[in-house]
């Protein structure tokens, strides 16, 4: 456990849990504590870092913060970031990798940007968040992504990320891959690499956040904990003598490994990082999607995680904590993977609350408000498209067949019981003709 990084996690809680709700915490460049109005411009030299990890087929299930499933990894790095800030219960992501990534870096829905399922390709001309950064700020933000990109079709091997304006990328262009044989991209050129893939980002990270002089944005997208099953290097778990894995086997002891292993990476960043640098760094930990059906745990299914628009599969874990977080627990709201585009950028002193289909909930990391009415999300597995919203109770499925679902989440969370297969409340048909009309608006 890199316990420096924890540490310093819990005195920066310390210091947060002192200040009043409408001020910043800063850090100036010999270490004193000063305070900001969130109301004023951020002076450059005193812009926040912002640090987005996204884990891969990371489900609610598969960490420890959450009730459900009842096996969980060793992660004392994300703990204690969980632990020093806040973490969200509400967040919907896509049931796949693809989507859920260009719903972020464009804060727009996948039937705007065509990406609704692993593998679509992302329009070139889509202005992403890096780009959006730099240029609301007058090119005050370093910007960079790392590691899986997959958002340029399926065995891509020529695009760099860096055209859509970006600084830097370094990283997988493609979906799967192993852990130690794969290609990296990096600046257009394509190398074949033996080194631990999640090691590997880690590095090219420290790497990159070391050599900025301006205030930076990054985005480290681990392959992890997405298969294959495999056996990541000793020191960085703790599931024990694992043989190599092969079919039959329980993969849920490597999944757990993969896990643990991204956690003592992401404890070798966060010390990588120089102290002053990381006290001013607001750190963002989110799941792609739900966890794979292979290694899905109860209360979740084969049927109702990883590609599904079951709860198990779009209701996937979130934590924000450092510079800008001054509450510590849990969050309610309701969360589209959408809205980080909007936070990100508020985060980073853009005056924008709302923008494409994103809304803002930077407020929520010092108090408690509400921020949406309604979520969305959607699907479309090659054969039919699948949309599905919910208000803070009841939740629609609909299918492009007519097939729908109803649930009242408040009893029934993990959707057992469709209501539509008897007769409707008086409360649940107002709630399902209040999510048919806020669906029709949102999709035209």
């Amino acid at each position: 456990m890199k316990t420096h990084y924890l540490i310093a996690l819990v005195l920066l809680a310390m210091f947060s849990s002192c200040k009043k709700d409408d001020n910043a915490i800063l850090i100036s460049d010999d270490d004193e504590i000063i305070t900001s109005n969130d109301d004023e411009t951020i002076p450059s030299n005193d812009a926040p870092n912002i640090l987005l990890i996204i884990a891969d087929d990371l489900g609610k299930d598969a960490i420890s913060g959450y009730s459900e499933g009842s096996i969980k990894p060793n992660t004392p790095n994300i703990d204690a970031i969980r632990n020093t800030g806040l973490s969200f219960n509400n967040l919907w992501v896509y049931p796949t990798c693809s989507p859920t990534r260009a719903a972020i870096i464009t804060g727009k829905y996948g039937y705007r940007t065509g990406v609704k399922w692993a593998g679509d390709t992302m329009s070139n001309s889509e202005d992403v968040l890096h780009n959006y950064i730099k240029s609301q700020t007058n090119n005050e933000y370093a910007t960079a992504a790392i590691g899986k990109w997959h958002l340029a079709g399926e065995g891509i091997s020529t695009f760099n990320p860096e055209t859509l304006g970006m600084d830097y990328y370094s990283g997988l262009l493609s979906g799967g891959s192993g852990y130690t044989q794969w290609t990296l991209s990096e600046d257009g050129v394509n190398t074949n690499q033996n080194e631990y893939i999640t090691a590997k980002f880690t590095d090219l990270s420290i790497d990159w956040i070391n050599g900025q002089e301006k205030p930076w944005f990054l985005w480290l997208a681990y392959t992890a904990p997405h298969t294959p099953f495999h056996v990541p290097p000793t020191e960085m778990h703790s599931q024990g003598n694992l043989p190599e894995y092969s079919l039959g086997m329980d993969p849920i002891p490597y999944y757990m490994a993969a896990i643990e292993a991204m956690d003592y990476q992401i404890g070798v960043l966060l010390d990588g990082i120089p102290e002053a640098e990381r006290e001013n760094t607001t750190i963002i930990i989110v799941g792609d999607n739900g966890t794979p059906n292979q290694v899905a745990q109860s209360p979740y299914s084969n049927a109702t995680a990883k590609g599904s628009l079951y709860q198990g599969g779009i209701n996937t874990p979130m934590f924000i904590s450092g510079a800008a977080v001054s509450r510590v627990g849990t969050d309610d709201n309701l969360i589209s993977g959408t809205d980080l585009f909007a936070t990100i950028s508020e985060l980073a002193g853009i005056e924008v609350t709302e923008i494409n289909d994103s809304k803002s909930f930077k407020s929520l990391l010092s108090s408690a408000s509400i921020i949406r009415e309604f979520q969305y999300s959607e699907m479309n597995n090659g054969t039919d498209d699948l949309w599905t919203i919910k208000n803070s109770q009841f939740k629609l499925i609909i299918n492009a067949n007519g097939y729908e679902e109803l649930y009242d989440l408040n009893q029934d969370p993990y959707e057992t019981v469709n209501l539509l297969d008897d007769t409707l409340t008086s409360a649940a048909s107002q709630a399902k003709t209040a999510l048919e009309t806020e669906l029709s608006e949102i999709r035209n």
